[in-house]
């Protein structure tokens, strides 16, 4: 793997940055349910709504958006790597950053169906707080609420 570096999402990566989410979701397919959003609709996501309304990190490998981290308040709310370099360590480089950016805390949700991030989450301190049905998510898929540090939920 080449040098990896992390940057504030840009204008000019929205593109890259929601392709590399498609691919991402796409490749953890039948662990994660299936996106109910178009491409496009991702992208315009991207442009219109992480761009100016969240903290949205890229990390960049040889100027190619391979992986995006979204934080939402104290929620990590997107963590998506390209399905090629998923388990490089460029995951746990962004929730190293979550946690600096968020010393008191994070918490987050993943599928109930995505064991391999629960186990990742919890390999980096996230602990299972409580299991939900779905229904308040898009897809509604039943999901996990994980935390770490001195969250509220903790």
């Amino acid at each position: 793997m080449a040098e990896v570096f992390i940057r504030p999402l840009e204008p000019a990566d929205c593109n890259d940055a929601a392709d590399a989410w498609w691919a991402s979701r796409l490749g953890g397919l039948p662990a994660l349910p299936a996106p109910i959003h178009t491409q496009d609709q991702v992208r315009d996501w991207f442009a219109h709504v992480l761009l100016p309304d969240a903290q949205t990190w890229v990390a960049l490998e040889a100027d190619r958006v391979v992986a995006v981290l979204t934080l939402d308040g104290d929620d990590l709310d997107q963590l998506y790597v390209v399905p090629e370099l998923a388990g490089q360590g460029i995951g746990s480089m962004l929730v190293d950053l979550a946690k600096d950016l968020r010393p008191g805390g994070l918490a987050l949700w993943t599928f109930q169906t995505n064991v391999p991030a629960q186990r990742f989450y919890a390999s980096h301190g996230f602990t299972e707080v409580r299991r939900t049905d779905g229904a308040t998510n898009e897809e509604k898929a039943p999901d996990v609420r994980m935390v770490w540090g001195a969250h509220p939920e903790a």
